[in-house]
């Protein structure tokens, strides 16, 4: 398949590519630095481009069969975070020009805001609070989404992530803001980026998570 990826520069994008490009897929990386991404392939074209800016956009998006995107912006204490629902809704316009009806895209646990409740202590009133700007965009980005009505979406949802390459290891799926804990399994923790990009790639041509969001994590 021919696939357009959003934020491939990032860690997570960055094992995304690789893997895409290992399973045969034609890549169009869209990167705002292409000096970034340090990988070589033939069917790797790396292209440069404004994510927030439809017009720039929809070009790379012409003859794509899904869109994907790690793009990820940090948490702000100062002033709300923006940059998932902006880049989103030129996402979102830029596809409906191109004719692409398919898009992945990946948030995190918790991001609805009373989701986090039975979580660790830690979880709850640690590291929640510092990085609630960003899990509130993303829900936000979240709910856009559901009111897209021509648009086939699915929503990754993983909790912490470790640097790490792609495991064997089974996924546990919910679809909700969270894995709840299973009778032997306590889920959660963090999960490495391999297998996040692994998940996101196993949707490309699966219908199982259309117009939902799934949130994951590793037996």
């Amino acid at each position: 398949m021919k696939l357009a990826v959003l934020g491939a520069t990032g860690q997570t994008g960055q094992y995304l590519v690789n893997q895409a490009l290992q399973q045969g897929h034609t890549v169009t990386a869209i990167v705002r630095n292409p000096g970034k991404l340090a990988i070589d392939h033939d069917n790797l074209k790396v292209v440069e481009a404004d994510i927030f800016s439809a017009d720039s956009l929809k070009t790379h998006f012409k003859g794509h069969d899904v869109i994907m995107s790690c793009l990820g912006f940090s948490p702000s204490f100062f002033s709300a975070v923006t940059g998932y629902t902006l880049s989103m809704k030129a996402v979102i316009s830029a596809m409906q020009e191109a004719q692409v009806n398919r898009i992945i895209t990946m948030t995190s646990w918790y991001t609805q805001s009373d989701s986090g409740t039975q979580s660790p202590y830690l979880i709850r009133f640690l590291l929640l609070p510092l990085i609630r700007s960003v899990l509130n965009n993303m829900y936000e980005m979240e709910q856009f989404l559901q009111k897209t009505e021509d648009i086939s979406w699915t929503v990754v949802r993983p909790p912490g992530l470790k640097n790490l390459s792609a495991t064997a290891q089974e996924f546990l799926t919910h679809e909700g803001y969270f894995v709840p804990q299973t009778t032997g399994q306590a889920a959660g923790g963090a999960v490495a980026r391999g297998d996040v990009a692994r998940f996101m790639l196993s949707l490309v041509s699966s219908n199982a998570w259309v117009k939902k969001g799934v949130a994951i994590t590793t037996k």
